[in-house]
Order: C-alpha cells, then sequence, then structure tokens
C-alpha cells in the first residue's frame, strides 16, 4: 500500500512561537534601552553603543540560557532511557507488565494490552517505553546548539530595528520612531503570538504591546531622572 507523509502545523508551532517570543523580547529590550538613553542623552554616541551593547548582550544571553536549559533537559532525558535500558534488561516481565498496564488505561482491553505490549516489545522494547512511559518521541529529543543558535537569532532579529533608528535617524526623532515602530511590531507580534497560542488575537497584541509601552516609559523615565541629575 502506498504511504504519503503528513506535515502537522503542530510540529512547527512550538518553535514558530519561540521565535517569536525571542524577537518580541529583543525588540522590547532594545528599544526600551534605546529610549532610555535618548531620554538621558543629547548625543547619538551613547544611544547607539547602548543599543548594540543591548542586541549582542542579549543575543548571547538568550543563547547561553536557552542552551543551559536544553542541555539540562537533555541530560534528564539520556538519564531516563539510560535507566529504561537497564531496567528491560534486569526486570523484562515487569516492564512487560507496566506497558500492558498503560495500554489498559488508555482502553484497551487486557488481552488486547497484553498483545499489543507483547508485539511492541518485541520489535523495539526501548523505543516503545520511551514514548509510552515518559512521553520522548524520536525526532523530538532536545537539541542545545540548535535551540541556543535559534534563540540568538530571533533576539537579534527582533531588536535590530531600533539598532537601525538610532543609526539612521535624526537625533531629535529617535526617541518618537523607536517608540512608534515598535509599539506597531509588538501589536504584530503580540497577535501572531496569540494566533499560534489559539487565544484571543486582539487581547494578545494589546496586552503585548501595553507592557511594551510600559517597559519604554519605564526605562524613558529613568533616563529623564539620571540626566537630571548627571547634568
Amino acid at each position: 500500500m502506498a504511504t504519503h507523509a503528513e506535515f502537522h502545523r503542530l510540529q512547527a508551532v512550538g518553535l514558530l512561537r519561540a521565535a517569536v517570543l525571542g524577537a518580541n523580547d529583543g525588540l522590547t529590550s532594545t528599544a526600551s534601552l534605546v529610549v532610555g538613553v535618548a531620554a538621558a542623552s543629547a548625543e547619538r554616541g551613547p544611544i547607539l553603543i547602548a543599543a548594540t551593547a543591548g542586541l549582542v548582550a542579549g543575543a548571547l544571553s538568550m543563547a547561553a540560557g536557552e542552551y543551559v536549559s536544553v542541555s539540562s533537559q537533555s541530560d534528564t532525558e539520556n538519564a531516563d532511557i539510560a535507566r529504561e535500558r537497564k531496567e528491560l534488561a534486569t526486570m523484562p516481565a515487569h516492564e512487560l507488565e507496566e506497558l500492558t498496564g498503560i495500554y489498559e488505561k488508555r482502553g484497551l482491553a487486557r488481552p488486547l494490552a497484553e498483545e499489543v505490549a507483547k508485539a511492541l516489545t518485541a520489535h523495539d522494547a526501548l523505543g516503545a517505553h520511551a514514548r509510552d512511559e515518559l512521553g520522548l518521541h524520536p525526532g523530538a529529543e532536545a537539541e542545545p546548539i540548535q535551540a541556543a543558535l535559534a534563540s540568538a537569532v530571533a533576539f537579534a532579529v527582533g531588536a535590530a530595528p531600533p539598532v537601525a533608528i538610532a543609526a539612521l535617524v535624526a537625533l531629535e526623532s529617535i526617541s518618537t520612531m523607536v517608540v512608534a515602530s515598535t509599539l506597531v511590531s509588538l501589536v504584530g507580534l503580540g497577535a501572531v503570538a496569540a494566533r499560534l497560542g489559539g487565544a484571543p488575537m486582539v487581547r494578545g497584541a494589546a496586552r503585548v504591546a501595553f507592557w511594551g509601552a510600559v517597559a519604554m516609559g519605564g526605562t524613558a523615565l529613568v533616563g529623564r531622572l539620571f540626566g537630571a541629575l548627571v547634568g
């Protein structure tokens, strides 16, 4: 019988959502830095340095945090697999009964659950336990380097517009342009994130834009206060 490969959107939603959230973080934090420094300084140099430093530091921080987090997840998965392999070698009857019980809980009658457990154990015992007992699926293993790179790129993409504005726009218009472009972008990112998560798009967009405005307003206030103190 001919078979065909199927693509399910659920396979990509997690990655897309992480990318959107990473870009959101990069945009909000870098825009807030630009607005805060612009409120304290009348020169382009400090603003551009802060924006660029925020992009680089944020991207590297995201990459490091994601690498450590996913590495820990990968270590846990490998430890669970190693334990299952040992238990299959030392307690095969117990493991077969455990697998049978899992299928019974899913609705199979005892005889059928035993038959399925025996068939899957004969075919690939470790794979069956990894999938049905531990919830680990082939192709879904944690990839620390991939996750770190994806987080860094997403953050850098989100942070790029405020940096470009700080470098190219007239000095007196930097804050206005950063705030306006950031709020528009946050509305779009919030709507996409809500869509991917199955939440109402308007509410998601409004929530993200609101907290982005709070972040920029807070840093602008800090910048203005420190600028007045230093001046």
